[in-house]
């Protein structure tokens, strides 16, 4: 992508445009705010990995920008998330579409009872939109961890059992589930195992951290 043409890395201001702003929800405690062009749809939300969201409000891209930084400011919401942490948290999502929307409904409550939102930006009303199916997340066992870097000689492979964003979820015979970022494999090859059965790993992996039981 064209960083020099990218409204994320502020670099256009007079886009004529109408844009909306959104939370955008990808584990517990972990929502941040956005914008994305209307005429692109949901399409930022699944290029981002996000488990479920809401529109907050439409508007000329400016305004959207304040709006923007208003609840960054006010309610202490980011704009951005490593993904390191969006794979991190995705292993341990609740099990139920009304648990995963419950924060995104009560920060949007609490956004649009703010003063100070540009005149120019419409309120939109907060309707919950969950990717855990478009995602193929529901069921799938929770990932250890994630693939550090590809190296020469190394290699995965496995079933594909999920998908979120740039992230490939393998199950791979004998280690259970890693985390492939998609970003990493440019200028490497792809190709089929030697066997179907032949499923591995030999790239480093970083194990996520898990929540020591009978702590809450």
């Amino acid at each position: 992508m064209d960083r020099a043409h990218s409204v994320a890395a502020d670099t256009i201001a007079d886009d004529p445009r109408p844009y909306r702003v959104y939370l955008a929800w990808f584990g517990p405690g972990m929502v941040k705010v956005g914008i994305t062009a209307v005429e692109r749809g949901s399409a930022r939300l699944l290029e981002q990995g996000a488990v479920c969201f809401s529109w907050l409000g439409t508007g000329p891209l400016m305004a959207a920008r304040r709006t923007e930084e208003l609840l960054r400011a006010a309610l202490q919401v980011p704009d951005r998330i490593p993904y390191a942490e969006k794979r991190a948290v995705r292993s341990v999502l609740p099990g139920t579409g009304e648990e995963r929307a419950a924060q995104v409904r009560e920060l949007h409550a609490r956004a649009v009872a703010l003063s100070g939102w540009p005149e120019s930006l419409r309120p939109e009303p907060c309707e919950v939109t969950d990717h855990v199916g478009v995602f193929g997340l529901a069921g799938v066992p929770a990932a250890l961890g994630e693939v550090v870097e590809l190296v020469p000689g190394g290699g995965v492979s496995g079933e594909l059992v999920a998908a979120a964003g740039p992230d490939l979820h393998l199950a791979v015979g004998g280690r259970g589930v890693v985390v492939l970022d998609t970003r990493l494999m440019t200028g490497w090859q792809l190709v089929p195992p030697a066997a179907p059965e032949a499923a591995g790993l030999t790239f480093p992996v970083r194990e996520f951290a898990r929540p020591q039981e009978g702590l809450f």
